[in-house]
């Protein structure tokens, strides 16, 4: 292949379960390398099981961030032995999973051998004391914009300060893990970006100022833990001499802020203009879209993040998605095709029979302590036919009972993660969303981050680009399963939402409508159509 030169920039997407290069040609508007490492499989050593060491505990979930920079290491040496001129990369970014705590010393080594990863909820009692200490919810969200939950990165760094107060000692800095891998790029730079920061509960992203009362209340001495936050578009430094040597890139090359993999999630599928929302699922789900102006959930449930261009990612996330669904097909022996094939021997609606997925503790709601609910089910029904739609169901319904407190209303909704790729889950989140929802093939935010490196090298360098137009050649859609609301099915699912909605109220004690009666109506209105 014939390269352009001053055209090549790369991506990073250094995910909970795999590390991904992607380096794109901006001439040609291709990708022109993609390289990916499982951590589980392709480094044995560190014992993971879907990206976390194994055999933590109840709520615990971890990872050795030297891992990480291994991964990044063979990616890096794949690059190097390809055909590709490595030193023509002009520019390189990291998206990174979010909310990870990495802590170093002065020397920039581990002070703390494992990140807390964003799926860890051992930190319930930390939580609950910042939100004490704040006042309340409602006091919480005005200072961080966001309520105080285990997923972020507030409370890890106060369970470090409670539990592990000798390493919390020895620690000068507090990382995100997208700042970690920047650190170790470019040779020791230690900084952050609004994106991913906005997500640690510790900053109001409105604002852009650290909470003072969060801060204090964790540790006196935190502030100063906290590296400086520059702009998300712009460049940090450049590549580190070393790394420059070992494989192949030019001393030239810059390092981009990089930012969390949503941020980038949302450039790598074309959310770049309001209007657009993104679901991504994978392990968890998310959804999300861009903002020209910032939105404070009352409630805390719509996590209110900046993004990757100096604007707003309102953004829902359940930590229950492609875990369940996974875990049930080896279960049951099935794979993705035999799932379609079964769930479609069912009715949209499954007679009433609903599956509240919160399987290991839930973000939203946030229950940490969640278990799953079967609701509807009588003796007879739990066969595969009516499990498998309770399971599509039960997620889709889980992340819509979220959603719905997203501001606007989506014109189109873009499909990324394995599971876009089945039908019965793309037309489900037609009807249950009552949008049109396509796939969108490609790497996600690896692509992301290598458009953003290619959007910030050239904004940089004189040569201004418009992101959207910088992006939309890149964004392929898979045509062949976008999928339009079904008028029955939509139907169906707005009593079914309904009652979901009321069976989570009623679990949190929130109030709402009677779930029984909802239930009884249900199967009143569509029973005969079974």
């Amino acid at each position: 292949m014939i390269y352009t030169k001053d055209h090549l920039y790369a991506g990073l997407d250094v995910s909970t379960q795999s590390c991904k290069l992607v380096v794109i040609d901006t001439a040609i508007n291709r990708v022109v390398f993609v390289d990916a490492v499982n951590y589980d499989t392709d480094l044995p050593k560190y014992k993971t099981e879907n990206g976390a060491r194994r055999h933590q505990g109840a709520g615990v979930s971890e990872s050795d961030p030297y891992m990480w920079l291994e991964a990044v290491e063979t990616v890096f040496s794949h690059l190097a032995s390809s055909d590709l001129p490595v030193a023509q990369i002009r520019c390189l970014s990291v998206s990174g999973q979010q909310h990870g705590l990495v802590a170093l010393d002065e020397a920039g080594r581990l002070s703390r051998p494992y990140s807390k990863l964003w799926n860890d909820f051992s930190t319930l009692e930390e939580c609950r004391l910042l939100t004490a200490a704040a006042g309340g919810d409602a006091a919480m969200i005005r200072e961080v914009g966001n309520t105080q939950r285990t997923g972020y990165t507030a409370a890890k760094i106060f369970h470090m300060v409670r539990h592990e107060p000798e390493l919390y000692a020895r620690t000068a800095t507090l990382f995100l893990v997208h700042n970690f891998i920047n650190f170790y790029l470019t040779g020791g730079v230690r900084v952050m970006e609004p994106g991913d920061t906005s997500g640690m509960a510790l900053r109001q992203p409105a604002t852009g100022r650290w909470s003072e009362t969060v801060v204090k209340a964790i540790a006196p001495d935190l502030s100063a833990k906290l590296p400086p936050v520059k702009p998300s578009d712009e460049t940090i430094g450049s590549i580190s001499p070393d790394l420059a040597k070992r494989f192949g890139f030019s001393p030239d090359c810059r390092i981009d802020a990089g930012s969390g993999d949503n941020m980038y999630g949302a450039v790598g599928t074309g959310n770049v203009a309001p209007g657009i929302v993104t679901i991504s699922l994978g392990t968890s789900g998310t959804a999300y879209t861009v903002r020209e102006e910032p939105y404070l959930d009352p409630q805390g449930e719509i996590a209110a993040f900046c993004d990757s261009t100096g604007r707003w990612l309102p953004l829902l996330c359940v930590a229950n998605l492609a875990n369940g669904y996974n875990d049930f097909l080896k279960i049951y022996g099935l794979n993705h095709d035999q799932f379609n094939i079964i769930t479609c021997k069912t009715k949209p609606g499954n007679g009433g029979r609903i599956l509240i997925p919160w399987y290991e503790g839930e973000r939203t709601p946030d229950v940490p302590l969640a278990a799953p609910v079967c609701f509807g089910f009588g003796l007879e029904d739990f066969t595969p036919e009516i499990l498998c739609r309770a399971v599509l169901e039960g997620h889709i319904l889980n992340l819509y009972d979220g959603f719905r407190r997203m501001p606007g209303e989506p014109r189109e909704i873009r499909l990324t993660g394995g599971l876009s790729r089945s039908e019965v889950w793309c037309q489900t989140i037609a009807d249950v969303f009552e949008a049109e929802a396509v796939p969108v093939e490609g790497e996600g935010a690896a692509l992301g981050a290598a458009l953003h490196a290619a959007w910030v090298w050239r904004k940089e360098n004189g040569d201004a680009v418009v992101l959207e137009e910088l992006v939309q050649p890149f964004i392929v859609f898979d045509e062949a399963r976008r999928k339009r609301p079904i008028s029955q099915n939509v139907r169906t699912y707005r009593e079914q939402k309904a009652l979901f909605s009321s069976l989570s109220a009623r679990l949190l004690d929130r109030g709402g409508e009677d779930p029984f009666v909802l239930h009884s109506r249900l199967i009143r209105r569509h029973l005969p159509a079974l």
